[in-house]
């Protein structure tokens, strides 16, 4: 009989998939507008423009915008200041960052863009 082997690599991969689907969950149940999601899903990419600035300035931007304490402390801002646009922007960040960490993209290390917390791309 086959084990199924939960490397960290799948179980991380799982892990962007179980935030994603409750991402976009809570988004849904709220009321979001889904032409706002799709024109704010991409937008955290643009972090990868602070790579002009060299690999270690560059790592942090992206880091910075892409770790989901950034997202869980835009959702908890919503909640205390009650801003729901703050709300559905830290959920469509959490759903960013979890399509990332499905298909294998990580934090990254000062080395280089393409060295990542998950993997080397």
């Amino acid at each position: 009989m086959r084990t199924l082997l939960l490397t960290p690599s799948i179980l991380v991969r799982l892990e962007g998939l179980a935030v994603l689907i409750l991402a976009v969950l809570f988004y849904a149940r709220n009321s979001g507008s889904w032409l706002l999601f799709i024109v704010f899903f991409l937008i955290p990419d643009i972090s990868m423009r602070g790579y002009v600035a060299g690999p270690r300035i560059g790592a942090a931007i992206y880091n910075l915008v892409h770790t989901y304490t950034t997202a869980g402390g835009l959702v908890g801002y919503a909640f205390l200041a009650k801003q729901p646009t703050a709300l559905y922007l830290g959920l469509i960040l959490f759903a960013h960052i979890s399509i990332d960490r499905l298909f294998g993209f990580g934090l990254k290390y000062p080395s280089g863009f393409k060295d990542t917390h998950l993997q080397r791309l």
